[in-house]
């Protein structure tokens, strides 16, 4: 990564569906590293759009994309999965495997990676006992309520300490007690470097913490607000 280089940069983008108008347009942003954001905006503005392009699920059609310093709307498919294993997801689907354990599940990114067992066995119990679930680790996810299962995706996402995380309605289905949980481990590790994108409709949440936001609407992401002045 080129040194002081944005970890997240988009100059005019934007995003397209085969023949379909674009979803995103004349996107610009920065994001650097240990900087956290909100992304809010109302239901199908494209915050989801937005995301997907950051963990490149897709590119985007036109303009610039970099990410990590690097050329990212350009670079070989090969490259991609170097990129990816930086980056934290959780997903508002959860996206977890039916038929591998909580601990498993979360064990994935790790196991996908080639990092020996019992070189991350610790962290995983770690983060599933901090999340309330340490008592759950054999569970399947079909046995898991949806605040569980959004735990265990919140605990997958963070288990390789990833430079960037983006979570996309982290707290929509837990209680109160457990979103503020969630909400300072996402900032404990941006303290620690990691950048932050929360995409959420909770504006009580964002209130609360006074973090700078990102606002989307039409597809368009028209400007920050709070600490930390335009994107």
């Amino acid at each position: 990564m080129v040194k002081d280089a944005p970890i997240v940069e988009f100059e005019s983008a934007g995003l397209a569906y085969e023949d379909a108008p674009e979803t995103l347009s004349d996107l610009s942003m920065r994001l650097r590293e240990g900087e956290f954001r909100f992304l809010c905006g109302p239901s199908g503005a494209g915050k989801t759009s937005l995301l997907k392009m950051i963990y490149l699920a897709h590119r985007p059609t036109r303009g610039r994309f970099r990410l990590f310093g690097e050329d990212a709307m350009n670079a070989p498919r090969d490259a991609l999965p170097a990129l990816r294993r930086r980056i934290g997801v959780v997903f508002q689907e959860f996206r977890l495997l039916d038929h591998l354990t909580a601990f498993e599940n979360v064990a994935l990114p790790m196991k996908v990676a080639g990092v020996n067992q019992n070189q991350y066995r610790e962290d995983v119990s770690e983060l599933l006992n901090w999340v309330g679930l340490g008592h759950r680790m054999d569970a399947r996810p079909p046995t898991l309520s949806g605040g569980e299962k959004q735990r265990v995706a919140l605990a997958r996402a963070l288990v390789s300490k990833p430079d960037l995380i983006l979570a996309d309605e982290p707290t929509g289905n837990v209680d109160p007690a457990m979103s503020e949980r969630i909400m300072k481990l996402f900032i404990e590790l941006n303290k620690l470097g990691a950048a932050v994108i929360v995409a959420t409709h909770d504006l009580h949440l964002v209130q609360r913490l006074g973090k700078p936001v990102l606002r989307i609407a039409d597809g368009r992401l028209s400007h920050a607000a709070g600490p930390g002045g335009a994107p």
